[in-house]
């Protein structure tokens, strides 16, 4: 799909950038951007014979954090957020407002997956059907983007394009809502006056409410781990905010692309997040270890964190250095997947909430690879 502001996170942009610097033979590090992307999203999941599972839930995120949360089981807007318990200080029937809003959703979004589900001839089982809106705005350049997709059962359905305010279906099932949406030439304006004007304007009232956390930055405490002697090396980085951060190997002053191999950023339970980056040190003897170090630029922050590669300072499953601390004590373990629901005819995983948006801030949609080896 052409929803790229949403797919992209600043990992993937990485792992580009030091392709690049690899073919051409340049060792600086890619930079990343000094300014701020701001993010309004909603997500939206109807699920069919999903056991223990609101048949509906909605769920709004700022800049990947959870503010708003509704489900068919409460059957009310409720605030995730401590700042947003402020919003009402200027619209004091905004949560019975959004409650109606969500009310009026999980209705029409009963009939359309009941739609949905025809089209695929598959009216009984498990089934799971999504729907991603929302709007990003940079604080630097004031460029606006919008975004609204549905997906089903871990698969893309339609989307809209608001350049061209025309519908993308990547399946032949999509076919008819595709034709039935680009006909609604009143509704896609609607749709593009609410991204380019409604959504940033939320957005930016949402990072307002929320400034003291939303803009925060906190730098990581980085650690060195290793499994087994024999095994690569990880400069491990946990509870930094916000997510656009890079991590690398050095030697000798110069960024490492051979013998390293780039992991994720990941979320933390508490709202933190975490990466890695391993370094083969098979063919490094002893004295040359001195020459390398892994470094970490958070976005906003000026001063890198270094850390010099040092026998002493790794923590291993092996001998005295023990691997512990709130979010290192499952560092070396497999990541796993981030969800629950997956459908027994296509073996797809679905994301759903709340583990969802760790997905989304992953980079994930809509089941697509949702799970890292």
């Amino acid at each position: 799909m052409r929803l790229q502001a949403f797919r992209k996170s600043i990992q993937p942009e990485v792992r580009r950038g030091q392709e690049k610097q690899k073919q051409q033979g340049l060792e600086q590090p890619p930079k990343i951007p000094t300014h701020k992307t701001l993010k309004l999203l909603y997500f939206y999941t109807a699920s069919s014979q999903v056991p223990n599972f609101p048949e509906f839930v909605a769920v709004g995120l700022v800049n990947d954090v959870e503010m708003i949360h509704y489900d068919s089981n409460t059957r009310r807007a409720e605030p995730k957020q401590d700042w947003m318990n402020t919003v009402t200080q200027d619209d004091p029937q905004y949560w019975e407002w959004n409650t109606g809003i969500f009310l009026g959703t999980q209705q029409t979004f009963k009939v359309n997956f009941d739609i949905v589900k025809q089209r695929f001839n598959q009216t009984e089982g498990v089934h799971v059907f999504q729907e991603m809106v929302g709007c990003e705005w940079d604080d630097e350049t004031g460029k606006v983007d919008g975004f609204m997709q549905f997906g089903y059962d871990g698969e893309d359905f339609v989307a809209f394009d608001l350049k061209t305010q025309t519908w993308i279906a990547p399946t032949p099932q999509a076919l008819i809502t595709r034709h039935k949406l680009d006909n609604e030439k009143a509704g896609n304006k609607q749709r593009k006056q609410y991204f380019t004007e409604i959504c940033p304007e939320w957005l930016k009232k949402y990072v307002n409410y929320g400034s003291s956390s939303l803009l925060r930055t906190e730098l990581p405490s980085v650690s060195l781990l290793q499994k087994t002697p024999s095994s690569p090396v990880s400069c491990h980085a946990t509870g930094f905010y916000p997510h656009r951060a890079v991590m690398f190997w050095r030697k000798d002053g110069e960024d490492l692309h051979e013998d390293v191999d780039q992991g994720e950023i990941l979320p933390n339970h508490d709202e933190t997040f975490q990466m890695s980056v391993d370094l083969d040190i098979s063919s490094v003897t002893p004295e040359d270890w001195r020459r390398y170090d892994c470094v970490f630029q958070l976005s906003g922050v000026k001063e890198d964190v270094v850390t010099k590669l040092d026998k002493a300072e790794i923590r291993t499953n092996e001998g005295k250095s023990e691997i512990s601390g709130k979010h290192n004590a499952s560092a070396l373990e497999e990541k796993s997947t981030c969800l629950i629901i997956c459908n027994p005819n296509t073996h797809t995983k679905v994301p759903t909430p709340p583990e969802w948006i760790d997905c989304h801030s992953r980079g994930y949609s809509f089941g697509k690879k949702v799970q890292r080896d």
